[in-house]
């Protein structure tokens, strides 16, 4: 079915934009990489590319594969109007140095990326060489995306008022204990977003991993605080897909699996209320 046929049968809602959007995003991650991966994300694309917005690299195997065979993906993205991020591709060689990083970001920018997802958590650098690398990024004309967990290392939290600033250095040995603190990420998340950071990629472990736990109080906090526009949602299945769309509008920023984009986008555009169950089946979060 065309996109053009499926808007009209469905009535989509007026206010779902066209690509590019700046909202309403919708990511995926590149299938599992196998002989035919490049022929299902060509059919990714031909039969569901109106509604996938953005492609990522997930997990470091890719950076083992011929940067000819990435090349290949980025383009084959870029045809079908789809932005390309690194994701953790290549996260286990990131430079932790500020000159060695800005070769990295060149790298990335000739192999056509669009956009460097920066995980401060495994970067595990002084809060002030993070914001340096997404002014790298940025100057370099590439989009910077940071990716901040709700849970941080017990010994990554600064004693004192001011913890999310200056050039904090956590102490060694490093703790086993995790702690959650969403105040931390969100005071992080917005010195990165004065930095011109572009949004702000929030893990799903200890909030939306699971549909029978989500953490509605962390969501709320971080939307308010940085902005539904400003911000991306990992959203591991269907049902946490559908939370965050009935409580957020078709305005948030989801990153999925390729397997959810017809039923998610449905559920974004279509003007379907309270029977939008046909889609997912009953629910069982409302």
């Amino acid at each position: 079915m065309s996109a053009s046929l499926w808007k009209r049968r469905y009535a989509f809602n007026e206010d779902r934009l066209d690509k590019p959007r700046r909202f309403g995003v919708t990511e995926i991650p590149v299938p599992n990489f196998n002989p035919f991966s490049r022929s299902l994300l060509q059919d990714i694309f031909e039969s569901r590319g109106d509604y996938v917005d953005g492609l990522k690299l997930p997990g470091g195997s890719y950076s083992l594969m011929p940067k000819t065979i990435i090349k290949q993906v980025i383009d084959l993205a870029h045809q079908h109007g789809v932005y390309v991020s690194t994701g953790d591709w290549d996260e286990h060689v990131i430079p932790k140095t500020p000159s060695d990083f800005k070769e990295y970001v060149e790298e990335c920018k000739q192999l056509g990326f669009d956009t460097i997802e920066l995980n401060a958590g495994s970067l595990g650098i002084p809060e002030e060489t993070f914001l340096k690398f997404v002014r790298l990024v940025k100057s370099a004309g590439l989009k910077a995306r940071p990716h901040f967990q709700v849970k941080f290392n017990a010994s990554d939290i600064p004693k004192g008022g001011n913890r999310a600033y200056g050039a904090y250095i956590p102490p060694e040995p490093r703790s086993s204990e995790f702690v959650e603190d969403v105040d931390l990420l969100i005071r992080r998340a917005e010195r990165c977003l004065k930095e011109d950071a572009d949004m702000i990629v929030i893990d799903a472990d200890g909030v939306s991993k699971h549909a029978d736990n989500m953490r509605g109080d962390i969501v709320a906090k971080i939307i308010g605080r940085l902005g539904l526009e400003k911000t991306m949602f990992e959203a591991s299945n269907q049902r946490i897909s559908e939370w965050f769309i009935k409580q957020y509008s078709p305005k948030v920023n989801l990153f999925i699996d390729h397997s959810h984009v017809l039923d998610v986008e449905c559920i974004r555009g279509r003007n379907s209320g309270s029977n939008h169950a046909f889609v997912f089946g009953p629910s069982s979060l409302f």
